[in-house]
């Protein structure tokens, strides 16, 4: 498995913190992005020593919930549990990947400021334990995550507070200007996240293995590596593809293909 390569708890979204071990242990698997929603029911601290115990480097942790941006009052609890968050985050030397929320009423500007302003608290643990925070970009379709559903808007939002950004291939690969958008993020881009899609499909999420659908994944990765990204590449699937395939196999093919890419580009 290429060293920069890791392999996201949410490409095995059913399956409970257990049976992600298992799978990792047995398809060699030992770069990762953990979930917290699954350290969460194992317990913080119990899912932590696992963690290192099985001797996994983490990337990231996902799965961390979003905010209410139009009702102030409901922060602190997501403050809360997000700075839970950097506290994990600092002892498996991992970043944070974190969902705005919606908008709902709220105009861009406007939800963008509500976002900063909610994420201070958050920022500043992170700033004292050296943990990175990044946002993530959805597509259009899932307006009830985000607000921010292109990756230009992605980089704009990290660099308006002061956080970095994440590139999430699926939602972005036909953005106008994309490539472009890749040459000037290299002060904010802090983490790339790996899928394909068939076009045509009109679900969400319906991610594919890479290498199955029609997602420029080699090109993408060669205009990262030139903008001069040193972080990782996660393959994070979801969807029903990846459930009638399997979680296993879609991990251990989609591992296959990007190791492949990876060494073919210099990585």
């Amino acid at each position: 498995m290429h060293p920069r390569l890791s392999v996201s708890a949410v490409s095995s979204l059913r399956w409970s913190f257990d049976e992600d071990l298992a799978c990792w242990a047995e398809v060699g698997v030992d770069h990762v992005g953990v979930s917290f929603r699954k350290l969460e029911e194992v317990g913080l601290d119990v899912a932590t020593e696992r963690v290192r115990a099985a001797g996994l480097r983490v990337s990231n942790i996902v799965e961390l919930g979003w905010w209410d941006l139009a009702v102030p009052a409901t922060w602190p609890l997501q403050q809360g549990r997000l700075t839970d968050a950097v506290a994990v985050a600092s002892e498996l030397g991992a970043c944070l990947v974190l969902t705005t929320g919606p908008a709902l009423g709220l105009e861009w500007d406007a939800a963008a400021a509500r976002f900063a302003e909610a994420l201070t608290p958050v920022r500043a643990a992170a700033d004292v334990h050296g943990v990175p925070i990044t946002v993530e970009h959805t597509g259009a379709m899932r307006l009830d995550l985000s607000f921010v559903t292109t990756f230009a808007d992605g980089v704009d939002l990290a660099r308006q507070t002061g956080i970095g950004v994440c590139m999430e291939m699926n939602s972005c690969f036909a953005e106008r200007g994309l490539h472009a958008t890749i040459g000037a993020s290299a002060d904010v881009l802090g983490h790339v996240q790996v899928s394909d899609f068939v076009v045509g499909s009109l679900s969400t999420p319906d991610r594919a293995v890479p290498g199955d659908g029609d997602v420029p994944i080699a090109r993408i990765l060669d205009s990262l590596l030139v903008a001069g990204y040193r972080g990782t590449f996660e393959l994070e699937m979801v969807g029903p593809r990846i459930e009638e395939e399997g979680y296993a196999r879609a991990i251990t093919r989609g591992i296959a293909v990007l190791d492949e890419l990876l060494v073919r580009s210099g990585a």
